[in-house]
């Protein structure tokens, strides 16, 4: 038996490397338009997206209207569809190793759900379990519980069944919440004050993929 049968696997940043390639330039494009006195490093950007998180980054910080959020959206979609972020270097191989031990791969991600199968077919040739996406709404996208929830619920499976992998802190309060083992994933995040946190909270602190092979392949 394999000691997590689910891998809950953040998208960007934990399998594909999206927020230099499409989300910060993306980004960086939307503030010429709507705050053109504003200029945030990609280490800011992360920052930001970690405390206080996206939506109050947008709402409270930067105090976007519901109009400017909608032109932001829009220009993210554009340029999500335009490029595809390349994958970390060997989650292909252990991913096809977890798959062919009947593990199952769910996603949990602010990417869109089209965008996550996308990525999935190109980079890996399947498509995962279930995806729960930045279409969801509010309510239903992490940190909100629901998508943990609705993993269990479907495969029958117990918190500590369940891993969820991610680089910033939604995952680790959705895990938290449900009491899901939590695994850091390091190899996408080099922000130190991030890295501290995780340190600190996380139940697995990984630096490189390969040590991530060894936990859920471990039986």
């Amino acid at each position: 038996m394999l000691r997590f049968p689910c891998l809950v696997l953040d998208h960007d940043d934990t399998v594909v490397k999206s927020t230099p390639a499409i989300h910060y330039p993306s980004f960086v494009e939307t503030l010429k338009t709507l705050r053109p006195d504003v200029h945030w490093t990609l280490e800011q950007y992360v920052c930001y997206n970690f405390e206080p998180g996206f939506e109050a980054m947008c709402r409270d910080i930067l105090c976007f209207t519901p109009e400017e959020m909608a032109f932001e959206e829009a220009g993210w979609r554009a340029w999500s569809a335009a490029h595809v972020p390349p994958a970390f270097e060997g989650l292909a191989p252990l991913l096809h190793r977890f798959k062919a031990r009947k593990g199952l791969v769910c996603v949990v991600s602010h990417s869109s759900e089209e965008t996550i199968r996308r990525d999935y077919l190109r980079h890996f040739g399947f498509e995962p379990d279930l995806v729960f996406g930045w279409d969801l709404g509010k309510d239903k996208r992490k940190p909100a519980p629901w998508p943990l929830e609705q993993i269990m619920a479907r495969f029958s499976l117990a918190p500590e069944q369940l891993l969820m992998v991610d680089d910033l802190k939604p995952g680790w309060q959705m895990a938290k919440s449900r009491g899901v083992p939590f695994a850091f994933a390091g190899w996408g995040c080099g922000v130190e004050p991030i890295r501290r946190f995780m340190e600190a909270n996380a139940d697995f602190f990984l630096d490189r993929v390969e040590q991530l092979e060894a936990l859920v392949l471990e039986e």
